[in-house]
């Protein structure tokens, strides 16, 4: 029986909850694609699956870091007070984005429809209108209006975690799913430093990323980057746990574990990133080329991690293009050359690996890495590490980043920033992106003595694996440097903080401070090597860490205890209450049916749709109002009209106050850190038409 010492648990504690998270999401899929994703069976089956996958990953766990040293109990106590604190700091913070403006709240509605439902698409109910209208509409942002039926937006890996929270509570415990997750990332990484850094760095390590700001955003609202996180480095840890022994290791207790097993788990952690958010076959594609290599070398673990890899991600894919289809095709113009790059990295690995294997070929290259990892090629690495970094410094010295709009979303994204840009005394330049400062986005989350400390750890790496040493970062560091350099090229995203954050926080901002902890623990121990003691070492490390930790928590205090989108839950919920049973709901001004079309659909279980205005006109043609409302009486149910003011609902009825909601919203800021929050006022007014008696 394994010794359960305070190093395998921080192992196996680090590790549950991505293995948690894999179990539910191979549970839920295949129920979801077959339309019976309910809580019996999707719970049934989790306890089985995830008691199987909990014993195979845990089987021979080894210690956290065996070269520097078992953990103490100390170590596990210090990551776990950090891991409660911040889920109970993200609890009482955590907001409640439920109508929908952006991802997070779409997010829930798509979780709302799976709760209640168990299956996709969403049904239009045209039979509560009277059958199909060409003055009706019932499709809102983050639900594509497909032929028949209404398709969620994104991918269906989140909305299954946030149904389960459904079941669990309600819509509380739904958008209180955020901060568990959120925690569960905060450990998985303190266990991620433990196996990279050392045991005794885990605590910092945790630290660091729960006290920047986008993880403390991310973790207050529903957004997909959470359990892509959590799987991320779930992964990179499981495959910490089974890479290849030195011969020096062999003999160590709980190190011959089925190492194949915990590879195939590993890739399947990776492989669906994809089902939790499309973008994350770009972030694990090192893996698959690592995989190659493993292969290549004859590696008992390279079969296995490709294959879940490959498992995972063909689940994800399967999903996007069965049940989210539109999506992907709104995806189109990046998602087809990521597709292509996914084929082409493929296809090279194979032929790498073909190249490595035939003897012909195979003994040359191999000769030839000999050469480079013995000549200057590992100080070049290393100088490249740091020209890459003054490159992204002097970007915005360089370019001035500009897409002209042309499609329709292009124009409205235009429209919002040159918004932002008029609010915030910012000179109004049409198409502006801002992406030249990606690297400023970094530093202003987690400060410039963590980003030259992690600048030299990467240099440093680098140097050290082209000469063949520290090969336990090559698959972290692949990812972590792959991620990071496409990112700050492109991120993608519109550029207002905190909102462009969220691309950070996926791998950039923990791959960085995890370069950086790394770098600060190599100093601490060259100081001990030139003969200082105890309290000299400790003195420095608690120097080094204070010079980490200060600046980002300088940088996240002014919104660390700042709640936002309060008082949502309890606003629909009355909204649901006055529109009763037997309504079908016609909304009649755009901005409302933006936000409430498919939050009364789905969280008040009501048949709802848009009315089509004119071209030019503020308000619904009268005439095709009238002849809607008559189709809904004849098919003998009730019809309630939704607008933002009273005077756009007065036409059919006594106007009456349906919901309003007084709150604080993210802020917006182009060009320095968010420092502060918006005024959010949301108001909807509704009338009942009288019967045709």
């Amino acid at each position: 029986m394994d010794n359960l010492g305070p190093d395998r648990v921080l192992a196996r504690l680090t590790v549950a909850p991505a293995l948690l998270l894999v179990a539910w999401l191979v549970v839920s899929l295949p129920l979801l694609m077959a339309g019976t994703f309910g809580i019996g069976p999707a719970l049934l089956l989790f306890v089985v699956v995830a008691g199987l996958i909990l014993v195979l990953g845990f089987r021979g766990t080894p210690r956290t870091d065996v070269r520097r040293g078992p953990a103490s109990w100390w170590v596990v106590g210090g990551v776990l007070a950090v891991t409660a604190g911040f889920l109970v700091l993200q609890l009482a913070m955590q907001s409640e984005q439920i109508i929908v403006r952006r991802d997070p709240a779409s997010y829930v509605q798509f979780a709302v429809w799976l709760q209640e439902h168990g299956s996709l698409p969403v049904s239009r109910f045209e039979w509560a209108f009277g059958g199909g209208d060409p003055a009706l509409s019932y499709g809102s942002p983050g639900f594509f209006e497909d032929g028949g039926t209404v398709v969620p937006q994104f991918m269906a890996g989140l909305p299954m975690v946030l149904a389960l929270g459904g079941w669990i509570g309600g819509s509380a415990a739904m958008v209180a799913m955020a901060p568990l997750l959120g925690a569960c990332a905060v450990l998985t990484f303190g266990g991620l430093t433990a196996r990279l850094v050392g045991p005794r760095w885990a605590p910092v390590g945790a630290l660091a990323l729960a006290l920047t700001l986008p993880m403390q955003w991310v973790s207050r609202s529903t957004y997909s980057e959470l359990p892509a996180l959590v799987l991320l480095l779930g992964g990179l840890a499981l495959m910490h746990d089974v890479r290849e022994l030195p011969a020096d290791l062999e003999g160590v207790p709980g190190w011959k574990q089925p190492v194949r097993i915990r590879a195939a788990l590993a890739g399947l952690a990776f492989g669906l990133t994809v089902l939790v958010r499309i973008d994350g076959l770009r972030d694990v594609l090192p893996v698959a080329v690592f995989a190659g290599l493993l292969v290549a070398r004859r590696r008992r673990t390279g079969l296995p991690l490709f294959a879940g890899l490959a498992a995972g991600a063909g689940a994800g894919l399967l999903e996007g293009f069965t049940l989210s289809r539109p999506y992907l095709s709104y995806l189109r113009d990046s998602l087809d050359p990521l597709l292509l790059m996914t084929a082409t990295v493929v296809a090279a690995t194979v032929l790498m690996v073909t190249l490595l294997l035939w003897p012909v070929t195979g003994v040359p290259l191999r000769r030839l890495g000999a050469r480079v990892s013995a000549g200057r090629w590992p100080d070049l690495a290393a100088v490249t590490t740091v020209l890459v970094m003054i490159f992204f410094a002097v970007r915005p010295y360089l370019q001035t980043a500009v897409r002209i709009p042309r499609s329709h979303d292009d124009k409205v994204n235009a429209a919002f920033i040159q918004y932002v840009q008029t609010v915030t005394g910012l000179p109004v330049e049409r198409g502006r992106l801002y992406t030249e400062i990606t690297l400023y986005w970094v530093v202003w989350y987690i400060g410039v003595p963590a980003l030259l400390l992690a600048t030299y750890g990467a240099a440093l790496l680098a140097r050290r694996m082209v000469r063949r040493r520290s090969l336990e970062w090559l698959l972290p560091y692949s990812v972590i440097v792959w991620t990071t350099v496409t990112t700050l090229l492109r991120p993608g995203i519109t550029p207002d903080h905190p909102w462009a954050s969220r691309r950070l926080i996926s791998v950039v901002v923990p791959g960085l401070l995890l370069f950086a902890i790394w770098a600060l623990a190599w100093l601490v121990r060259r100081i001990r090597r030139l003969g200082y003691g105890p309290r000299a070492t400790g003195a420095a490390a608690l120097a080094g860490a204070a010079l980490l930790l200060v600046p980002i928590a300088a940088t996240s205090v002014g919104l660390m205890f700042t709640r936002t989108e309060q008082g949502e839950i309890t606003a629909v919920r009355q909204l649901c209450q006055k529109l009763g049973h037997g309504a079908s709901v016609l909304i009649v001004e755009r901005v409302t049916a933006d936000r409430f079309t498919q939050v009364v659909r789905g969280m008040c279980g009501l048949p709802t749709a848009r009315v089509r205005i004119p071209a030019g006109a503020r308000t619904p043609d009268q005439a095709e109002m009238q002849r809607v409302i008559k189709k809904i009486y004849g098919s003998h149910r009730r019809p309630v009209v939704l607008g933002a003011e009273a005077s756009q609902v007065a036409p059919y009825g006594p106007p009456q106050p349906a919901l309003h909601v007084v709150t604080r919203q993210d802020g917006h800021s182009l060009v320095s850190p968010p420092h502060g929050t918006w005024r959010l006022d949301i108001s909807v007014w509704m009338a009942e038409p009288p019967g045709p008696g």
